[in-house]
C-alpha cells in the first residue's frame, strides 16, 4: 500500500472515529429517559412483531380444528366459577411426527436452501471480490448493477425464468440452434427451476455482506504474504478466505433462512415432486384450512432455523474475540 493511500486510510478511519465518538456524545446528552427509550425501541419492535406473532402463533399449534371461525378451539375456557379451564392439545405435533409427508418436506427443504446457498456462494465470492478489488471509481456501477434487480417485483423476476427455461425457451432455443443439443431439454417445473430461481433471487443477499467484509480487509496482509514468498493462491487460503469468514457465514444466513421456508419460487418453477415447506404450509392453512396443522409446522420449522442462527452468533463471536 503507498504512502498517500495509507494516509487516506488513517484520515478515513480518524472520521469514522470522530463520527462514532460525536454520536455517543449525543447520546449522552440526552435525557435519561430518552436514552431509555433509544434502547428499549429495538426490543419493542422484536416484542411487537416476533414474540407476539410466535405466541399466537403457538396459541393455535395448541387447539383443534373446527369448523367455525375462527377455525380453531380456544385455549382458554371460562367456567361458571370465572375460573379460567385451559385446553390445550398436542395432537398436531403427534401428527407431525406420524406423518412422513412432513419430514420429507422438512427435509426437501433443508437440502434445497442448502445446494441454493452453495451456489450462492461460488457464484457470489467472486463477484464481491472482484467489486471489492474494482477501481474505486467502477465500484459504484457495479454495486448498482447487483442491487438492480431489487427494484423489480420479485413475483416478476421469478416469472420470468419460466420463459427463460420452457420447452421452447430461450435456452433451448440457443443450444438447439448451436446443435449442441438435439431435443429440447427438461429444465422447468422440477428441483433444477428451483435452484436457479432460488441462487437468482437471494445471490445478492450473499455478494453484499462478502463485499463489505472482502473491501476492508487490509492490503498490506496480502503484501506481507507476497514480501515472504507466498503463492497468490496459498495468500488467497491463508489470509483472503478466513479474514473473509464472517461475510461467508452472514451471506449463507441470509440465503439459507429465507430459502428454507420459501413458497413462490418452488409454487412457479417446482414441479408437483417438489415438495417444500412453504408449500405444505400454503396448503395446510388455505386448502385444508387446518389452522393448528399449518400453526404446528410453522413452530418446528421456526426451531429447526434456530440452529443455524445461533451458529452464526457463535461464529460472530469468535470473530469478535480475535478482533479485540
Amino acid at each position: 500500500m503507498s504512502v498517500a493511500a495509507r494516509k487516506e486510510q488513517a484520515r478515513s478511519d480518524g472520521r469514522v472515529s470522530a463520527l462514532g465518538k460525536a454520536t455517543w456524545r449525543a447520546l449522552r446528552r440526552l435525557p435519561l429517559k430518552g436514552r431509555s427509550a433509544v434502547v428499549a425501541a429495538p426490543y419493542i419492535w422484536l416484542g411487537l412483531f416476533f414474540l407476539v406473532p410466535f405466541i399466537i402463533v403457538l396459541k393455535i399449534s395448541l387447539s383443534q380444528m373446527i369448523v367455525a371461525r375462527p377455525p380453531f378451539t380456544p385455549l382458554l375456557t371460562w367456567t361458571e366459577g370465572w375460573w379460567p379451564q385451559v385446553q390445550a392439545y398436542l395432537d398436531n405435533y403427534v401428527w407431525l411426527l406420524q406423518d412422513p409427508l412432513y419430514w420429507i418436506a422438512y427435509l426437501n427443504s433443508v437440502k434445497i436452501a442448502l445446494i441454493s446457498t452453495l451456489g450462492c456462494l461460488l457464484i457470489g465470492y467472486p463477484m464481491a471480490y472482484g467489486i471489492a478489488k474494482a477501481p474505486a471509481t467502477a465500484r459504484t456501477l457495479l454495486l448498482l448493477m447487483v442491487i438492480l434487480p431489487f427494484w423489480t417485483s420479485f413475483l416478476l423476476r421469478v416469472y420470468a425464468w419460466i420463459g427463460i427455461l420452457k420447452q421452447n425457451g430461450l435456452i433451448n432455443n440457443v443450444l438447439m440452434w448451436l446443435g449442441i443439443i438435439p431435443e429440447p431439454l427438461a429444465m422447468l417445473h422440477n428441483d433444477f427451476s428451483v435452484y436457479v430461481g432460488i441462487i437468482y433471487s437471494y445471490l445478492p443477499f450473499m455478494i453484499l455482506p462478502l463485499y463489505a467484509n472482502l473491501e476492508k480487509m487490509d492490503v498490506s496482509l496480502l503484501e506481507a504474504a507476497a514480501d515472504l514468498g507466498c503463492k497468490p493462491w496459498k495468500a488467497f487460503l491463508s489470509v483472503t478466505l478466513p479474514l473473509s469468514l464472517p461475510g461467508i457465514v452472514a451471506g449463507s444466513m441470509l440465503v439459507f433462512i429465507p430459502a428454507v421456508g420459501e413458497f413462490v419460487i418452488p409454487e412457479l418453477l417446482g414441479g408437483p415432486d417438489t415438495l417444500m415447506i412453504g408449500r405444505v404450509l400454503w396448503n395446510e392453512f388455505f386448502n385444508n384450512r387446518d389452522w393448528p396443522v399449518a400453526s404446528a409446522v410453522t413452530i418446528v420449522l421456526i426451531l429447526v432455523l434456530v440452529i443455524p442462527i445461533v451458529i452464526f452468533q457463535r461464529q460472530q463471536a469468535k470473530t469478535q474475540d480475535v478482533l479485540e
